[in-house]
């Protein structure tokens, strides 16, 4: 197929066009989406509200992890003038409460990132590649024929109403995406159990400091006064630092703003400093999709919670998710078969590369959202770093005699909370498990779903935590 116009600005705005794929939005998962189709040889577009100037301006945190295996799709060449910091090789946890300072190793290769930079060069990643790219493009509708299937969009572009006609529409719209609201999803295994508490609310300052600060090969968090709150600085440099909070919309708003600047305030490296950039956001803290497939429509990065929801790392399993969904459509075309059990090698290859530790992970998240945020920062200032980060990027985690003993010894006084640990971590270990068993078809996903929300009950029975789904 042949697009009916060529290149980014060239020819009137509106009427109708027709691609292979139409990837919406020019994120991370768009960006190696649309580049693994167009290599693949297809005519792809992506289109972007944002203007040419400002697409790729993210609110992020900038802390890149695993960007030595990244798709090929767009070569880590492209990406490594943006890595501004790969120094950095530890998390750093400051603990107030306890007046102490956790270091915990980070395993894998980790870069700061000047995250509009890289924006740009996944843009242009992509565009050599051979997709287009239509900025200043608004989508407001999802098209759909008679059987349920996803046929396109439909936009407003430049001020100039577009349709947009696809075998398959990659939704990388970002968090609560309008075209999942748009389109009737209701007949497809497509999880559509989404609401606003399943995410986080965040925002960021990019501050410049006279002298450089001393913590320049690490990634500092810091709890709020609220377990479901933390602080965030990231250095890009020794003297350019990413500096953020976020809350979980689980719990009371939190004057963001505020806050950000009332900590700032008080640390001395921040005396003087100027802030350069401001952005906010919305991002996942919630399991990835059960299902992020439709005939004709799959969903890929933070439009189908592909996001670590511990840490709020995502574009590692952005571009992946990607490049997954992107190869899934081009089968799929080749094959003239772009049905929900056609693309459904989708989620299984999400699932079996990180959705299945996602998961997991997400067990501790909802913890988080029941303990005493003094038991909690207690307790983590008592366990051994290295056993922490096990946990925090595999998803569970295994300690030894001696340390489980060093551990009872330092933590005297939190028993009932490390007991509901241990007991978290089991259910932990059961979704983890279960993941694994995802089905290779949809003919087996409701039985597989009913297991897991059976095991979902007993994650909420061990935290005692509010249903999260």
């Amino acid at each position: 197929m042949t697009s009916s116009e060529a290149g980014a600005g060239t020819g009137p705005t509106g009427g109708t066009r027709s691609y292979d794929v139409v990837v919406v939005g020019a994120g991370t998962a768009g960006c190696y989406a649309a580049a693994t189709v167009a290599n693949a040889g297809y005519d792809v577009v992506v289109v972007e509200r944002k203007d040419e100037q400002e697409a790729g301006h993210i609110a992020c945190g900038d802390a890149l992890k695993g960007a030595d295996a990244f798709p090929e799709a767009i070569p880590k060449s492209k990406l490594e003038p943006a890595m501004t910091n790969t120094d950095v090789d530890h998390g750093r946890f400051e603990i107030p409460q306890e007046d102490t300072v956790l270091e915990i190793p980070v395993p894998g290769e980790l870069a700061v990132i000047d995250r509009w930079e890289y924006g740009r060069r996944i843009i242009d990643g992509a565009d050599e590649a051979g997709a287009e790219f239509h900025y200043d493009t608004v989508v407001q509708d999802v098209r759909q024929d008679d059987d349920g299937r996803v046929t396109g969009v439909s936009a407003v572009r430049k001020g100039d109403p577009v349709t947009y006609e696809a075998e398959v529409v990659i939704d990388g719209a970002g968090s609560l995406s309008i075209l999942q609201d748009k389109a009737d999803l209701e007949a497809a295994t497509f999880d559509t159990n989404v609401n606003y508490s399943q995410f986080c609310s965040a925002y960021r300052e990019i501050v410049h400091v006279d002298e450089p600060v001393e913590w320049d090969d690490a990634l500092v968090f810091k709890p709020t006064e609220r377990a479901a709150g933390y602080l965030w600085y990231f250095p890009r440099t020794d003297t350019e630092i990413n500096a953020g909070l976020g809350f979980q919309m689980t719990e009371e708003p939190m004057q963001l703003v505020d806050d950000l600047k009332r900590d700032l305030r008080d640390r001395e490296e921040f005396a003087g400093a100027e802030v350069e950039d401001k952005l906010g956001a919305a991002l996942p803290t919630r399991r990835p999709y059960d299902s992020a497939v439709a005939p004709g429509f799959m969903a890929v990065g933070d439009a189908a919670g592909h996001v670590n929801p511990t840490t709020g790392g995502g574009i590692a399993g952005a571009a992946y998710a990607g490049k997954y969904a992107a190869e899934a459509a081009v089968k799929g075309i080749e094959a003239g078969d772009v049905s929900e059990a056609a693309l459904w090698e989708y989620n299984e290859r999400v699932m079996d590369h990180f959705g299945s530790r996602y998961a997991g992970l997400d067990v501790y998240n909802i913890l988080s959202t029941a303990v005493d945020v003094d038991d909690l920062m207690g307790l983590l200032a008592s366990l051994p770093g290295d056993k922490l980060a096990e946990a925090l990027y595999s998803g569970s985690t295994s300690i030894g005699w001696k340390l489980k003993l060093q551990t009872a010894i330092q933590s005297f006084g939190y028993y009932d909370v490390i007991w509901t640990f241990y007991k978290t971590k089991q259910r932990a270990d059961d979704i983890i498990d279960h993941y694994g068993e995802y089905p290779s078809s949809p003919d087996a996903f409701d039985d597989w779903q009913a297991r897991r929300d059976d095991l979902m009950d007993a994650v909420y029975e061990t935290t005692g935590a509010d249903p999260k789904y």
